[in-house]
């Protein structure tokens, strides 16, 4: 008995002939030389009301077609599939196809949040790069502080699920559960702390410097030689806390002054390498969509996440120092990613 994949046009109107006429599915297969189940399936779907599809959706475009969507993405960037295609009046393309297509020239990737970035922003980023131009970055101290979540970032907590497993189930705070804030330096290949700060401590001028003192200068600073001390630049960003005319006297009482305390443009994470090295401690501490329960034991994380940044990843983190002032200069002041 011969089996096929489509019934015709012909087919089906014999088969609604022998149904009227009372003949049973097998009858009908057997008058037909056709696979029972395939009767069958017509049948059913008959009866549930399933209407005969009129056109196949299209599965290909046309290298022209390719272009167009490769231009749109460009122009159109955070678009859907959908309003990309639309916009190349590209249609009857189902969204696998299209998802398909653009994976291959575009990732999908969420907005950047970025400070803005105005006129004297970039002139005073170039006037920067140009300042620290010929500068031994091996002897710039990078610091900066960032603040951990019990949770961390929401879009994280994303990953594949064999099937027929359930995806384990995330807690849910009322009250968000805090965080803690902490503090870190790194110089050529080493790194300094982190350093937790203080819970229920805000940083002001006063509360940094003390904060500076009992951390980074007794337990770090203090231990280096003169010639070290003679040598080393350090670099904060302008936190109100950091620029202030009181950290600034503070710090020049400690010997950190003038060309020793690096001036630091505005809006310009994006050129601190130890923004990287937070991102390499937040990816370690929070992937697998892991969460804590105290602020213990996400501080603990963050120490054992640091203690294993080696010293190579952190001198190539402070020997990009020389590109990104390359990329600044050439960007005429615009961002240049990390």
């Amino acid at each position: 008995m011969g089996q096929k994949k489509d019934l015709t046009g012909s087919e089906r109107s014999k088969i609604v002939r022998y149904l009227a006429e009372g003949c049973s599915s097998l009858k009908i297969a057997k008058l037909l030389k056709r696979d029972h189940q395939t009767i069958k399936r017509f049948i059913q779907n008959s009866q549930q009301g399933c209407k005969k599809r009129v056109d196949k959706l299209r599965c290909k475009i046309t290298a022209h077609e390719l272009r167009k969507v490769k231009c749109a993405a460009a122009k159109m960037p955070l678009a859907t599939s959908l309003a990309i295609f639309q916009s190349c009046n590209i249609t009857g393309v189902p969204k696998s196809t299209r998802c398909a297509i653009l994976r291959d020239m575009a990732k999908v990737r969420k907005a950047e949040r970025r400070p803005p970035l105005n006129k004297t922003h970039k002139l005073k980023r170039q006037d920067w790069a140009t300042k620290y131009l010929k500068t031994d970055f091996s002897k710039v101290l990078w610091t900066d502080d960032m603040r951990v979540s019990l949770d961390g970032p929401d879009g994280w907590a994303r990953g594949w699920i064999g099937k027929g497993q359930r995806a384990p189930v995330r807690l849910r705070r009322q009250q968000g559960g805090g965080g803690v804030l902490v503090w870190a330096g790194i110089i050529k290949d080493e790194l300094v702390g982190p350093f937790r700060v203080e819970d229920g401590v805000k940083l002001n001028s006063q509360s940094y410097c003390q904060f500076l003192e009992d951390t980074f200068f007794k337990q770090w600073y203090r231990k280096k030689s003169a010639s070290f001390k003679k040598n080393m630049i350090f670099m904060q960003d302008n936190a109100p806390s950091h620029a202030s005319k009181y950290s600034t006297a503070w710090l020049a009482r400690k010997g950190i002054k003038e060309e020793k305390l690096m001036t630091w443009p505005p809006c310009s994470p994006d050129l601190n390498p130890i923004e990287n090295l937070w991102s390499i401690i937040k990816c370690e501490i929070y992937k697998e969509g892991k969460q804590y329960t105290s602020l213990n034991s996400v501080w603990e994380a963050v120490v054992a996440a640091a203690r294993n940044v080696d010293g190579e990843q952190i001198k190539t983190l402070t020997e990009s120092m020389d590109g990104r002032l390359l990329s600044v200069l050439a960007k005429k002041g615009g961002y240049i990613g990390r």
